[in-house]
């Protein structure tokens, strides 16, 4: 893979974005970029909180043509930089697009935690994450309105990667490894995003009964021997909010039990494209992902995942005594 010129992180708050550009720029000797900090310092002009400029941009759009103009001056000048900006892989077609992903709650402790000011303050971590949600739907109606893109697809991105549990040192080292070419340059050849996601929120679709050789000591010695980088990419499926595995199974099981905070994957299905047999991501998950499946495997492996709503309806129709809905 050829080294890319710049690098453009996309993220919501909370996301670590910041912090990892911040410090690859320093690594990499480049000048970075923030139109985060750009729109708080125009937020704080107008007095308004960040959502609430947000909001206001749906309607004005000056707010978003000065920005954007910004960003396509910026990415035609061919200046190689590091640039922290929600659209910036859209204007910028040469550089490694980075999209950081973190779960909601965490990103709302993160940011309940950190920097409070006129532009961003909450009370409490509900109203923190109510309103990071309700901020990032604004920008995405916004995108897709104006732009005809969906920050939230995948396949926008080079490298999708989930900041939950990995440090900000073990982000910033795997993101330089990726734009050096030493991991994920396979896939990334194939045209598809390599995502780095935290196994503990990727969910099984078999009943671990049936998965072969899943307790291999030996195999789970050599994978944390080795390290997450060196552990061959998971198959993986993303229905627009879960992940689950498409196949690497025994793969996810030995990163959990050396308690990675990162595995490497390849995105084979996103939404409604079709996993196997025709079946889209969203159904995949739907048909597969059943609440004995999950328990399964949390009792296995010592963690919790979320029930997703499928399950969660498919468990109370078990308690409830509904005929044909156990399994």
């Amino acid at each position: 893979m050829t080294v890319r010129q710049s690098i453009v992180f996309n993220g919501d708050l909370g996301s670590g974005k910041s912090t990892v550009s911040v410090e690859i720029a320093n690594r990499l000797g480049m000048r970075r970029v923030s139109v985060g900090d750009l729109y708080r310092q125009m937020a704080q002009e107008r007095q308004m909180t960040a959502l609430q400029l947000n909001l206001h941009a749906e309607l004005d759009q000056a707010v978003d043509g000065y920005v954007d103009q910004l960003q396509r001056d910026i990415a035609a000048s061919g200046e190689a930089l590091v640039m922290d900006s929600r659209l910036a892989w859209h204007f910028f077609t040469d550089a490694l697009k980075v999209h950081m992903i973190t779960e909601p709650g965490e990103a709302a402790r993160r940011v309940l935690l950190g920097r409070s000011g006129p532009a961003e303050s909450y009370t409490s971590l509900e109203e923190a994450k109510a309103q990071l949600r309700e901020r990032s739907e604004s920008e995405r109606g916004r995108f897709i309105l104006r732009y005809g893109v969906d920050k939230a697809r995948l396949r926008n991105y080079d490298l999708i990667c989930d900041t939950t549990r990995a440090t900000p040192e073990q982000v910033i080292e795997h993101v330089i490894d990726v734009h050096q070419g030493r991991l994920g340059a396979e896939v990334l050849r194939e045209g598809t995003p390599l995502l780095l996601l935290d196994p503990r929120r990727i969910y099984p679709t078999e009943d671990i009964g049936t998965l072969r050789g899943l307790w291999d000591s030996e195999f789970v010695g050599e994978v944390a021997e080795a390290g997450d980088e060196a552990l061959e990419p998971l198959r993986i499926g993303y229905t627009g909010e879960y992940f689950f595995v498409v196949d690497g199974h025994r793969r996810l099981s030995a990163a959990l039990q050396s308690d990675f905070p990162l595995v490497p994957a390849q995105l084979v299905a996103e939404v409604d494209e079709p996993v196997a047999g025709g079946t889209s991501a969203v159904d995949y998950f739907t048909s597969q992902v059943r609440p004995s499946v999950i328990h399964d495997w949390e009792a296995a492996h010592g963690i919790t995942l979320p029930l997703p709503a499928h399950a969660l309806l498919a468990g109370d129709a078990v308690l409830a005594g509904e005929p044909g809905t156990a399994g």
